[in-house]
């Protein structure tokens, strides 16, 4: 299967999503399955892994239902409260559901960097490896070093990071995220067998008129870092629509990847979301 494998659903009226306000015009709007369906068709993509976008569990019920009632959606990726017991035994419920398949807490707003290493969220990792889920990182690079002592501290847990782990591709190679402070951080975090990467969110990253040249380095950097085997390719649809369109984002990742062997290709392309996480 070719996978997208970030993407996101909303509902404006179910009112969880305290990020997502009208100055944010282009997303600023109801966007489910029946929209995403088309592009998918178009970009050749047979399924996708929907992931969550607002910190409370009813949005994960509402992407299970419409992955229940849609064939395209192969996973869910959803938010708990890890930091309650109340939380861990959701998340031990939703693991029943043949759909979900790991969650994403919302670190990039999340104070203090090091948040996730907190002890009272052992009981929420732990139960993450015993149901065999994954962790989404939604980090960005000031938060890289404490991700790094949490996969050494849980060599057992799967952790994806999302969207390259964000470096800050307008700065260039200078300053406080740009390449220079991201690449030996990602170089950390891909010795340890555990950790895998989405090649995702990177134009939202950049400058507005950012051509492929702006982001190749940081596409090589985490081809020779992760390996194909280790990396999944996602739209962030529709984030994505910020900057671009899913054709677009499609085409321009296509033209990186079309000088990777074909083994590699089929890997980002969906064998390594495939089989990260276990879609059927």
């Amino acid at each position: 299967m070719r996978i997208d494998a970030h993407q996101h659903f909303w509902r404006l009226s179910k009112g969880y999503y305290g990020w997502l306000t009208p100055e944010l015009e282009a997303i600023y709007a109801d966007f489910e399955p029946a929209q995403l369906k088309p592009l998918l068709a178009a970009a050749r993509i047979d399924g996708t892994v929907a992931v969550q976008a607002a910190p409370d569990m009813r949005e994960t019920e509402f992407l299970l239902g419409l992955a229940e009632k849609n064939a395209c959606i192969k996973g869910v990726v959803g938010w708990i409260d890890m930091e309650t017991e109340d939380g861990v035994a959701a998340l031990r419920d939703f693991a029943r559901h043949p759909l979900f398949k790991g969650i994403r807490p919302m670190i990039q707003d999340i104070l203090p960097v090091n948040w996730m290493l907190g002890p009272k969220l052992d009981p929420a990792y732990r139960a993450l490896i015993e149901c065999g889920l994954s962790f989404d990182a939604l980090v960005k690079p000031p938060h890289l070093d404490a991700l790094a002592m949490l996969v050494d501290r849980y060599p057992e847990l799967s952790v994806i990071i999302d969207h390259g782990g964000k470096p800050a591709i307008r700065e260039g190679l200078g300053g406080a995220g740009g390449f220079d402070a991201w690449a030996p951080k990602i170089d950390r975090l891909a010795r340890f067998p555990n950790v895998a990467c989405k090649l995702s969110g990177l134009l939202t990253e950049a400058r507005p008129d950012a051509t492929l040249d702006d982001l190749v380095p940081y596409l090589d950097h985490l081809h020779d870092a992760f390996g194909a085997s280790r990396l999944m390719w996602g739209s962030d649809w529709p984030v994505l629509l910020l900057e671009s369109d899913y054709a677009g984002w499609s085409a321009m990742f296509e033209a990186w990847l079309s000088t990777k062997p074909e083994n590699a290709r089929n890997q980002i392309m969906g064998g390594t979301a495939t089989r990260l996480y276990r879609l059927q």
